[in-house]
């Protein structure tokens, strides 16, 4: 049995410069924690793979495509391969959620 405390795993430099904590890497997914303060936001990106987003804490808003929405606690956002998004928290406290992108990037079509 593997447990990872969240907010203890290291923190993983990015081009977004905001608290990305990888806490699962596997062949058929990768789950990190991520910590956008007040004002901070992950910059419109696509990924290869499809990505969910699960809100843990706070609010913040959320692009996908041409969509754009409000998201708070308990909230699952799904995000398809090669879509843009973006996720911002212009709120005044911490906006936490898990980024899960299956299958792990740069596996698609290898996995049996």
């Amino acid at each position: 049995m593997k447990i990872i405390e969240a907010l203890s795993a290291e923190q993983k430099v990015n081009p977004h410069g905001v608290s990305v904590r990888p806490l699962s890497d596997s062949p058929h997914a990768v789950v990190a924690h991520i910590t956008l303060g007040p004002g901070e936001a992950l910059k419109r990106h696509t990924t290869p793979v499809d990505v969910f987003f699960y809100v843990l804490e706070g609010a913040g808003t959320v692009e996908i495509g041409a969509e754009k929405a409000e998201v708070s606690r308990d909230m699952l956002i799904e995000s398809p391969a090669g879509i843009p998004h973006a996720l911002a928290n212009p709120g005044a406290a911490p906006f936490r959620f898990l980024v899960v992108k299956t299958p792990r990037p740069g596996t698609a079509g290898k996995i049996a």
